[in-house]
């Protein structure tokens, strides 16, 4: 008796076109959640067949989750169910390009490092570096409005749309926005659908707000000694006239991780403090200037990175979790995010609790917003990463932020939630979720609350 998508298949088979639906176990596996294997990946090509196949799947009750590289499919809780991948790897067109306008529409199927290439032609960049790095596509970016250290200078995702196309479980095609950068009126439905984690509907289109590439860049590296002399650094920096693009606090571990050559590090550093900048040769001199004397009244030396290396480096600071997954497959990583006020104090306390946990810690922060990704390299002991994390999340909340788990073992994820509690507005979202997918098929199980 045939089970799952099978009874379904020449229905979506219809939609997209039979050599579109697959099911090859080996291809499943690539796109697996927590060890939940789709039954079938399908692979649709347009909005409109987005849209009729997630009609399809309502109909028949399949639980439908959207991807494209499965550089985020590690996030949220086991899937309750899984029956359809969605892949969204054939929709990666650009619909729209105005270079004088600063603007783009692109399908939500393409790849970061895909698009970079285009808008270089023109001097132009989307300025985000996301986990995933340039593997990563547009439409898994915005569904977990994923970001990485260039949110110091240029913000979120969600600061850089404009509007979107989605398609919903009931066949249709929703447009927010538009392509221009003041054209909303209303509620903003694209602030609604950036982070959902693909729970409401699927973004099939983005419009987006561009930038000019910056003239020049430069890394500098501080060498700091302790927490408390991280801290004065940042605040000195925060509170000079520099507007630097990137700024992130890495421990000894993290440093492993990033550098090319281990030796590299200062001997007794115990942490770095990268800061990159961008513009023309004259302003690049003046942060050499200011941050080298930022550096002499915090009692830290600074030095100055080579850029080739530099790129190459920030492209593995960024990336830090591909890198860590190939020699730590068990690495468990939690990201705290905070006042910035309360950055420092959290590592404090993480690095306090670390020896209970019977594994290595990485630090990746950015201290400049608020966010530190804490990476225990070899945990032996789950009991003890799950006291751990109950621990780090009260810590989080004293400090006015909040915790989440973004990797781990399935066998961790069964003991906790990895949101941590659903907030006050819970109910809201539960209401919203019933609204845009009344029947639960969109990555059931997966986000806050097990919605």
């Amino acid at each position: 008796m045939m089970s799952g998508i099978e009874p379904m298949r020449a229905e979506i088979e219809a939609i997209v076109g039979g050599g579109s639906v697959v099911s090859d176990d080996a291809v499943c596996r690539t796109l697996s959640a927590d060890g939940c294997v789709p039954k079938s990946v399908v692979y649709p090509r347009t909005a409109e067949q987005v849209a009729a196949v997630l009609k399809c799947a309502a109909d028949h009750t399949l639980a439908v989750i959207p991807c494209r590289n499965a550089t985020k499919l590690g996030l949220g809780n086991i899937p309750a169910r899984y029956d359809v991948a969605l892949s969204l790897r054939k929709m990666n067109n650009v619909w729209h390009y105005e270079p004088e306008d600063l603007t783009a529409t692109v399908e939500a199927g393409m790849k970061l490092g895909e698009l970079a290439r285009l808008l270089g032609r023109n001097g132009l960049w989307l300025p985000l570096d996301p986990p995933g790095g340039a593997r990563a596509s547009v439409g898994g970016v915005l569904a977990t409005n994923a970001s990485g250290p260039l949110r110091l200078l240029y913000g979120a995702p969600r600061d850089m749309i404009v509007g979107m196309t989605i398609a919903t479980t009931d066949g249709k095609i929703i447009k927010a926005g538009g392509r221009v950068v003041k054209n909303v009126a209303g509620y903003d439905l694209t602030k609604l659908l950036i982070g959902s984690h693909g729970a409401l509907g699927v973004m099939v289109e983005a419009h987006l707000k561009l930038f000019p590439l910056p003239a020049g860049r430069a890394t500098f590296i501080f060498h700091v000694a302790s927490l408390d002399e991280a801290r004065d650094l940042r605040k000195r920096i925060l509170q000079s006239p520099l507007n630097p693009m990137r700024m992130t606090l890495l421990n000894a571990e993290a440093g492993k991780v990033v550098w090319e050559d281990e030796a590299g590090a200062r001997p007794g550093s115990t942490m770095t403090l990268w800061v990159e900048a961008g513009g023309t040769n004259r302003v690049l001199e003046r942060y050499a200037r200011t941050l080298g004397a930022i550096g002499s009244a915090a009692g830290a030396k600074v030095s100055t990175m080579e850029q080739g290396t530099a790129e190459r480096s920030w492209a593995r600071m960024v990336d830090f979790q591909s890198w860590l997954a190939e020699e730590f497959s068990d690495a468990v990583i939690l990201r705290g995010s905070l006042p910035i006020a309360g950055c420092e104090e959290f590592v404090n306390r993480a690095q306090q609790g670390a020896d209970k946990t019977k594994s290595r810690l990485a630090v990746f922060a950015q201290p400049g917003v608020g966010t530190a990704h804490l990476c225990y390299l070899d945990p032996s002991d789950y009991s003890a990463i799950v006291s751990t994390i109950d621990n780090l999340r009260a810590a989080a909340k004293e400090l006015h932020g909040a915790l989440l788990v973004e990797r781990c073992a399935p066998e961790i994820k069964q003991r906790l939630d990895v949101w941590g509690a659903p907030g006050n507005d819970f109910e809201v979202m539960r209401k919203v979720k019933h609204a845009w997918d009344p029947k639960g098929i969109l990555s059931p199980g997966r986000f806050v609350g097990r919605l």
